[in-house]
């Protein structure tokens, strides 16, 4: 059996990955909350851009993680397509769950509902990225821990549909995000505690040998894309107008003439 360690670049890639998922977390709850203040078209593309926030900062926050993933005897490769289904997954997912609670009536079963269907979602996505993974052995997983690692992922995904609706005012938001972070990082590490990788016998890989692209050619550039998207992202929600308290601005001025009409 081949060891397996999360910390090949000691702390750098657990901190990092975890920074990602609070960015990614922060910008989809501001996200959220511009969209239960607008309706129509404008709720959709707040929604849109929450469940893309939210989806890929847990995508990112996983592969920048998985950089520091080795294995003792041989070398990791991934393969691409599925590496990107895993980020397709991660945001329709998320997406679903947003959308369930942003056009809900009824909104604690929309939370309960979406936070079910968004934690499976986003332990489908880590799976399928370790799916994606090509080494000169066989992993396998425990099925316990990998059904504690669902179970956070629902309860994480619940809290931050959850969050959404309750969480008001930037510093909330940022303690809000701090802790779905945690939430997801908790799920990520649970995932990965669960890996067993039974090595080929008498194989010594060459690095021709191994299918599919090396972590720092494809992992890591495109880690780097999506966190300055998400970065740029959060610098724009922050300096764009609160969606509420605009409408409350041009709501005041009706009311106020009605009042005069009357």
């Amino acid at each position: 059996m081949g060891s397996t360690t999360e910390f090949g670049f000691g702390w750098l890639t657990p901190v990092l990955s975890y920074v990602m998922a609070c960015v990614g977390a922060g910008l989809g709850l501001r996200c959220m909350v511009r969209a239960l203040g607008t309706t129509g078209r404008a709720r959709t593309s707040w929604l849109v851009n929450g469940a893309i926030a939210i989806g890929t900062g847990i995508w990112t926050m996983h592969f920048i993680a998985m950089l520091g993933f080795s294995v003792t005897g041989t070398d990791i490769r991934y393969d691409v397509p599925l590496t990107v289904l895993s980020l397709v997954v991660a945001i329709v997912v998320v997406g679903i769950g947003v959308f369930v609670v942003g056009f809900s009536r009824s909104k604690t079963p929309a939370v309960l509902a979406g936070g079910v269907i968004t934690g499976i979602g986003v332990a489908v996505m880590h799976y399928v990225g370790m799916s994606a993974m090509r080494m000169s052995g066989e992993i396998s997983y425990d099925p316990l821990t990998v059904a504690l690692s669902v179970l956070i992922a629902v309860v994480a995904a619940t809290a931050a549909l959850w969050a959404t609706l309750t969480v008001r005012g930037p510093l909330a938001a940022f303690g809000a995000s701090l802790v779905m972070g945690v939430a997801v990082s908790l799920m990520h590490y649970t995932g990965m505690a669960a890996v067993h990788v039974e090595l080929h016998s008498g194989a010594h890989p060459m690095h021709s040998e191994l299918p599919g692209a090396t972590p720092m050619s494809f992992i890591f550039p495109l880690t780097v894309l999506l966190g300055t998207y998400l970065f740029l992202s959060s610098a724009f929600v922050a300096i764009s107008p609160n969606v509420r308290g605009t409408n409350s601005h041009r709501a005041r001025p009706e009311r106020e003439h009605q009042t005069t009409s009357g």
